[in-house]
């Protein structure tokens, strides 16, 4: 099984703490819809002994788009890979283009499941992250959304500046008020070259302080826990029967197609990029070429992949699984670092598996590294 990823590089605006590839400017709108397209023909050898399982709309906003140029998209899939009878196609979709017409138009598309970008729920912090959509948009368009869709997924951000344990326990009320089935929720990032990282050099806004935002994963894991969420990789949760499949494939290893402009896919044994330009993106795809720079993964790189993605996950690091994939050197050595962690009480051995212990769990990352294998 596998998955596709759609990049839509497309936003009406740019928020200040992104730094994904998008575009604010639509006018070239039409030719990256059928640059996109190509690219999926292009590459349909790439899973012909496989079948897709996901279909997933990232960005850039992904609901710029109508609900006739998702399925259009859609189509191209079908029409040129084995889709399996009820795949997960979600689309990411900001509030502000979640209109009650949109809404509907959508739940009657192929897609059928929505991660709406609310990221708070509070005006000031909307205001400090230059998002699009209002606190009441945000509210009103999970209550209609839930009214078409069963299964949604919202992002929230936590360690925003200024935020405190009580403001961050608000949001996440908010959120389970809904009785949305998953959460994704991430720590506020100071990428370089955002307007974020400018404003804090400036001294405009705070800093941001780890501290707090390994504070508000506390929460946030507890207060999930009490609604029976399931903590399945670290920043996603979801009630059982409600993983992501397309996030739980990528945590897992399983081969993914990234087309569009800046995306990435893996086959198991290569990663592959597509060039972040979408002027170079629609050229190269009029001239059938694929825009993209391949790196051969070595055994190491294989192995160090495997370990940093388990260990954010519930399903953790199989021992047995590293000797029979990677060779009996490896799992030694992973296992002489990993008793150090284990006696610090930041990992766990069961059943043969690796796990981050709650201590671990927000240095998951950190841990992960100190496992890596730099030269063997």
């Amino acid at each position: 099984m596998a998955g596709i990823y759609i990049h839509i590089p497309f936003c009406k605006q740019a928020c200040h703490y992104c730094d994904f590839h998008f575009s604010t400017s639509m006018g070239k709108k039409e030719e990256m819809l059928q640059a996109i397209s190509k690219e999926l023909v292009l590459r349909k050898n790439e899973f012909k002994q496989t079948s897709v399982e996901t279909i997933y709309f990232g960005g850039g906003t992904p609901s710029v788009l109508n609900a006739n140029e998702i399925n259009r998209l859609i189509k191209t899939v079908y029409e040129n890979y084995n889709v399996v009878k009820n795949p997960e196609i979600t689309l990411e979709a900001n509030p502000d283009d979640l209109s009650t017409l949109k809404i509907e138009q959508l739940a009657v598309s192929m897609v059928n499941r929505l991660s709406i970008g609310v990221q708070s729920f509070f005006e000031d912090d909307l205001k400090l992250m230059n998002r699009a959509h209002n606190a009441k948009e945000a509210e009103s368009c999970i209550a209609l959304a839930t009214k078409y869709f069963s299964d949604i997924t919202i992002d929230l951000i936590y360690g925003i500046p200024g935020m405190s344990n009580d403001k961050w326990m608000q949001n996440i009320h908010k959120a389970l008020s809904f009785g949305l089935p998953h959460i994704s929720s991430y720590a506020l990032t100071v990428e370089p070259k955002t307007a974020l990282e400018k404003f804090i050099k400036k001294g405009e806004i705070a800093p941001v302080k780890d501290s707090v935002a390994q504070e508000h994963h506390k929460i946030l894991v507890k207060e999930l826990a009490k609604e029976g969420f399931v903590n399945y990789e670290f920043s996603n949760f979801g009630k059982p029967d409600f993983f992501s499949k397309n996030n739980t494939a990528y945590w897992l290893g399983k081969k993914y197609i990234g087309v569009g402009p800046s995306a990435h896919s893996f086959n198991g044994e290569s990663r592959s990029w597509n060039v972040n330009n979408n002027p170079k993106y629609i050229k190269a795809l009029a001239q059938n070429k694929l825009p993209q720079e391949i790196e051969e993964l070595s055994v190491v790189d294989r192995y160090n992949e495997y370990v940093m993605t388990g260990l954010r996950t519930i399903w953790g690091v199989s021992l047995q699984k590293v000797q029979e994939d990677f060779g009996l050197k490896y799992v030694t050595y992973l296992e002489k670092e990993a008793n150090k962690k284990i006696e610090k009480g930041l990992l766990q051995l069961k059943n043969n598996t690796l796990l981050v212990t709650a201590k671990g769990k927000f240095l998951s990352d950190g841990i992960a590294a100190d496992l890596f294998i730099v030269n063997l």
